[in-house]
């Protein structure tokens, strides 16, 4: 029997925002996307994967287990954002192409969907609290029942009064707007050292948060069994951390609650959907990371139709980030990600179901960006996390 889905071709489309896609094409002209990219970092992974197409090209796209464990571990060196993030973006896209061959969503290939909508949140400013409440509003609107904002702006190791009270000022604005109507997540986004955490968990627990993401940074995920002791917000964590190994450590620490593998960054839907599995058997929950494209988020919610103990999905429609560039521009079908009281519906497309705008996307390409994160300094000139 003749092999199908040969792999012939690998393109890649740097655009604005920030995004990076990957076009796989198959010799029958199936086509699968892919969202490969780390925020800043858009052009050492777009290298990255051009470096993995010897792995690629000339073999079947139908064979995506073993193409991962190719690409994870044909080289000497594993893991890391770069090369797990390549392998997301390569990963997606052949999910993408062996949907469409067999005719039906990549969450059947999964084992089938356990939820007919998967509930949304999505992202307000909590820098700067004069746009806060416009912004919630906003988003209420817009269909949302949760949100997720930052919790701090730049913080010190160890921080003044004045600020540990900011931090309790924007949750407090929106509690009394909204009262318990409205889920609100706070990102600390690693901004927070050790020594501060409890001292602004102590300010933050009487507004009742949905749950706390990044307390501190994943390179010290050690003080979270402090954390963890702490409180009873639930406690979030994992868009830095890259892979099931990554994530094996803290779930049977039984330091976390709530896990963030993100769909670009993790390995892709394959590993991310090993992730959700082994979150499960610790009784943990799963809420994708994604403040990325239209690829990403379709590969997020694939993951989310068929994990039983995903609860809600973050997305980037609208997000601080998208300046010029919005997620549904590079896309033909924008109604898949309609929210209907606060959910997203089932796909129904074959695939991961977006239909990307090809010619907007060689527009962008174009264009490109230099995305970068910015880079903060206390008032003393000392480096301050963003």
């Amino acid at each position: 029997m003749k092999e199908q889905l040969i792999i012939e071709k690998i393109e890649l489309f740097k655009v604005p925002p920030r995004w990076l896609f990957v076009k796989v094409t198959t010799k029958e002209g199936i086509i699968g996307w892919g969202e490969p990219v780390v925020e800043g970092k858009a052009d050492t992974v777009a290298a990255c994967v051009m470096e993995l197409q010897q792995y690629i090209i000339g073999k079947s796209a139908s064979n995506i287990e073993d193409i991962w464990q190719i690409l994870y571990r044909g080289g000497f060196y594993r893991g890391g954002p770069i090369l797990m993030s390549a392998l997301s973006g390569i990963d997606q896209a052949l999910w993408d192409i062996k949907g469409k061959f067999l005719g039906v969503p990549v969450y059947d290939l999964l084992g089938g969907a356990v939820r007919h909508k998967m509930k949304m949140y999505c992202w307000i400013g909590g820098d700067h609290p004069e746009v806060l409440l416009e912004q919630a509003h906003e988003k209420v609107k817009a269909g949302f029942q949760a949100v997720k904002m930052n919790a701090t702006g730049g913080m010190d190791w160890i921080s003044t009064l004045k600020d540990v009270k900011q931090v309790s000022n924007n949750i407090r604005l929106l509690r009394e707007e909204f009262g318990t109507d409205l889920d609100i997540g706070l990102d600390f986004h690693g901004r927070v050292h050790k020594g501060m955490v409890k001292r602004l968990i102590d300010e933050l627990a009487p507004y009742e948060p949905m749950f706390i993401e990044e307390p501190v940074l994943s390179e010290n995920n050690d003080a979270l069994k402090h954390i963890y002791a702490y409180t009873s917000i639930p406690i979030a964590t994992g868009e830095r951390m890259f892979s099931r190994w990554d994530f094996k450590k803290i779930l049977e620490e039984g330091v976390v609650d709530i896990i963030q593998p993100d769909l670009s960054h993790a390995g892709g839907i394959s590993e991310v959907r090993r992730i959700a599995t082994m979150a499960e058997a610790y009784d943990v929950a799963l809420a994708p990371h994604c403040p990325l494209g239209p690829i990403s988020l379709a590969s997020a919610l694939h993951v989310d139709f068929v994990s039983a103990n995903a609860f809600i999905q973050e997305n980037s429609i609208g997000i601080h980030y998208n300046q010029g560039f919005d997620l549904l521009d590079y896309v033909l079908n924008p109604e898949i990600f309609d929210i209907k009281d606060g959910y997203i519906d089932l796909f129904q497309k074959p695939g991961l179901g977006v239909e990307m705008n090809e010619e907007k996307l060689r527009e962008g390409h174009k264009i490109g960006h230099n995305w970068s994160n910015p880079i903060w300094r206390g008032p003393d000139g000392n480096f301050t996390e963003w």
